[in-house]
Order: structure tokens, then C-alpha cells, then sequence
């Protein structure tokens, strides 16, 4: 059996401003144009987005999905972004047997477009939109513990050179994005970061332990600052439940003014 070659958790930044030339995104752009330069390039992407959210894990399975703007106030250009890349119903029904033979509920939908979770970062890394691709909601109850079980359960996947991406942040603050950057505001930011960066990446750091600070995240220094709500967190956490080992890999963005982390996995069989 075959498992996903790469898992990767991003920090996707503001709406559609990544693609809009703005400057407190030059980073992240630079980092997902340099990520992708560097990986195989996957069969099909399987994207766990911070913009989905359901009653049970649901995963899109149409086969040629629209876009979804889900985002309001930008400029009109922001509402005519194109990424035409194909769905994947296979992989869906996949994804989707892999949650339910783990005892967990799961939905395909074959009507839901693609959020700007998704087709944001993709349209930085794969701009010929030519890779097929699946999205997989996180669950409305934003447990910790359910979404590290939800990766664990993608472990059954069986396709070679799958990218998994974790579409998220790992600062998510939306009132400090606008309010002064102060020492102290970066202090927080800092201290969350550099525990997320040590809980993923510490090789000392046994996996039931690992596993059990992600579950209580929340007892991280500053954590409900940078994230009073954790659904942009919690794609991690998927990423994590999946790879099952530290990260190989921690890619550091300054975005919008706030230290902001991204983590990959290399997954063999």
C-alpha cells in the first residue's frame, strides 16, 4: 500500500490579496512559488480547507467543480479569478470509504465548488490549474481531537504521489491583522509560533505527546490570541494525524505583519 508522498501545512494568507500584488504577501508567495518548485509533482491534491466546515467530514466529489468567492469587499478583478483545474470523484470516494471504514461519518458532495482555501494557494504553486483535486471540510464542532482522527483515518489512502495540503494559519487573529503591531502583540505572536514550530518538528518529542499538545492546543503560550477561533488551526492537525511524525520541514513568512509558520512532511510507505 501507498501512502501520500507529501503533506504539507500552509498559511494561505488574507482572501484573494496573495494574488493581487500585495506587499505584506510578497513572503508567502515567494515561499509557496519555492515549495512547489521543489516537490513531485502529485498526481492529485487533496486540500483540507479552514473555509469548510460541515456537521461530518464532506469532500467534494464533483468532476469539474466552480469556484467559490467566499470573500467580500476586494476588488472586482478578485471576483473574476479562474483556476479550471479538474475534481477528482474517484479520490473523493476514496477519501470518503478511508473516513468510514475509521468509524467516522463522512458525505461526498458532488454540487460544492472550490473555496479560496483552495484555489488561492494552488494558483500560486500550480498555476496551470492541470492537477486534479478534492477539498475535505473540517467539522463544525472544531474539535482538536476529531481532526487529528481525521488525518489518522487518510492514512488508508492508496494513491501514489498524493499531495495532501493543509490550507490554513498558523496566526489568525483577524482584529490584531488591523491593529498596531506592538512589541507586545509580536511577543505573542512569537511565543505561539515558536511552540507550534518546537510541538511538529522536536524529534525528541514522543508522538503521544506530540499528538496530546496539538489535542490541547489551547494551553499553548498566547494561543487563544492568535487564534480566538481554530478552524484556521486545525488543518494542521489533519496534516499531522496523517503523517504521524515530526515534520521534516518548517518554512517561516512573515504575513501581514505577523510571524506565520508552514509545515511539510515527507510520507513514504
Amino acid at each position: 500500500m501507498t501512502t501520500p508522498t507529501d503533506v504539507l501545512f500552509i498559511s494561505h494568507g488574507g482572501g484573494p490579496m496573495p494574488l493581487l500584488g500585495d506587499p505584506d504577501h510578497r513572503e508567502m508567495v515567494e515561499r509557496l512559488t519555492e515549495i512547489a518548485g521543489q516537490l513531485r509533482r502529485p498526481s492529485a491534491i487533496l486540500v483540507i480547507s479552514a473555509h469548510w466546515e460541515e456537521s461530518v467530514p464532506t469532500i467534494t466529489s464533483g468532476a469539474n467543480p466552480g469556484l467559490i468567492y467566499d470573500y467580500y469587499g476586494f476588488p472586482p478583478e478578485s471576483y473574476e479569478i479562474e483556476y479550471p483545474c479538474p475534481g477528482e470523484p474517484a479520490l473523493a470516494r476514496q477519501v470518503h470509504q478511508a473516513l468510514e471504514q475509521a468509524g467516522i461519518s463522512a458525505r461526498l458532495d458532488d454540487r460544492r465548488g472550490f473555496d479560496h482555501g483552495l484555489f488561492v494557494p494552488l494558483k500560486l504553486m500550480y498555476p496551470e490549474a492541470d492537477i486534479p483535486c478534492v477539498q475535505l471540510s473540517l467539522v463544525n464542532s472544531l474539535d482538536a481531537a476529531t481532526h487529528l482522527a481525521i488525518g489518522r483515518a487518510l492514512r488508508a489512502l492508496d494513491v501514489d504521489d498524493l499531495l495532501v495540503i493543509g490550507s490554513g494559519f498558523s496566526f489568525h487573529n483577524m482584529r490584531a491583522f488591523f491593529e498596531p503591531n506592538t512589541p507586545d502583540s509580536r511577543a505573542r505572536n512569537q511565543a505561539f509560533e515558536d511552540w507550534l514550530e518546537e510541538t511538529c518538528c522536536d524529534v525528541q518529542i514522543e508522538e503521544a505527546e506530540r499528538a496530546e499538545r496539538l489535542a490541547h492546543w489551547e494551553r499553548a503560550p498566547h494561543a487563544r490570541f492568535c487564534h480566538p477561533r481554530e478552524e484556521h488551526l486545525l488543518p494542521l492537525h489533519v496534516c499531522y494525524g496523517l503523517a504521524g511524525k515530526p515534520s521534516e520541514e518548517h518554512i517561516a513568512a512573515t504575513i501581514l505583519r505577523k510571524k506565520s509558520g508552514m509545515f511539510h512532511w515527507r510520507v513514504t510507505p
